[in-house]
Parts: C-alpha cells; structure tokens; sequence
C-alpha cells in the first residue's frame, strides 16, 4: 500500500537501482492512480534527472539517457489500432539494453516481451493506493527478488505474497 507520492516515488527508485538494462516493465491502472510518478522514481533510480518526467501521452514515447541505463517510457492510452500499435516502434526497443516502461500496456499486450515486470496501481480511497509487481518469467523473477531485498531495506514491503504457478508467476503486493 502507497499512502504518498513519496512511497510511489521511493518504489520506483528502488526500481531504478535494480533494474540490469533490457528489462520491459508493463504498467497498468487507472488514470491518476501514480503510473508516471512511479516511472519518476525509476528515472531518478536510474541517476537521471526526474523533473524532466512527464506523461508521453500526446507524444507516445519519451526517452531518457541520462542516467546509466537508457529508458523509454511509453503511454499506449491513446493507441486505437494493432496498425498504430506497431507505427510507435514500440517492439524495436525490446532488445538491447534500453529499459521499457509501458504505461497502459494493456493495449499492447499482444506484442509484448513473455519476460517482463507487471505493475498495476489502483486507488484504496482518497489517500493510498496499491501497488502490485508481478514477475511473468525467470529474468524479470530475479528482478524481483533483488527489488524485494532493497525495497524491504527501506521499510517498504508492506505484505508480501509470493505463489508461483505453472508459469513461474511471482508477485509482490507493496
């Protein structure tokens, strides 16, 4: 549970310092529920400058290479058609080193990695929101085991909840 922008803020710097390059993070939720102030976090976990962070939503995809991992972060919200899905280049940036961050990946399900980090944000009233990371393959599992260590470090694992089925499905609830 996030009960600030500054919980949201710390989970994605955590983030940022975990993440190895190459990684897809597929975000979900609600308009307003914290998917670009939580791709802040990432960018500042990243050492890169978060005052530049802002919503690609017109503009589809932002890039930062400031820090030491490149990141493009995508906003599918306003994508309509599979034609438009594949006219954002979205798929050239799944290899390589350059991290993905997919805010309403839903619309780009089809075409996204098997192996990524699912986070979806939710509203828990006025003040908090949830905040679930799922692992969907062995990479983005170690990913999660590294950010369970650092985020507990910081006091911030609020319940954690690992089951793993067929598909090797891990999840966090923070």
């Amino acid at each position: 549970m996030s009960t600030s922008h500054q919980h949201t803020d710390r989970l994605g710097q955590v983030i940022g310092r975990v993440l190895r390059g190459g990684e897809t993070i597929a975000l979900y939720g609600p308009l307003g529920s914290g998917k670009t102030a939580l791709v802040r976090g990432i960018v500042q976990g990243l050492g890169a400058s978060p005052m530049t962070v802002t919503s690609p939503t017109f503009v589809v995809i932002h890039e930062y290479d400031q820090g030491r991992l490149p990141l493009a972060h995508m906003d599918l919200y306003r994508i309509r058609t599979p034609h438009e899905l594949e006219s954002t280049g979205l798929i050239e940036y799944f290899s390589g080193q350059t991290v993905t961050a997919i805010e309403w990946a839903d619309k780009g399900r089809a075409v996204l990695p098997q192996d990524r980090i699912d986070i979806t944000l939710n509203h828990r009233g006025a003040r908090s929101r949830s905040i679930q990371v799922r692992a969907t393959g062995p990479k983005s599992d170690e990913l999660l085991a590294r950010l369970r260590i650092q985020y507990s470090k910081t006091g911030g694992i609020h319940r954690v909840s690992p089951h793993r089925a067929l598909n090797r499905e891990a999840t966090t609830r923070l």
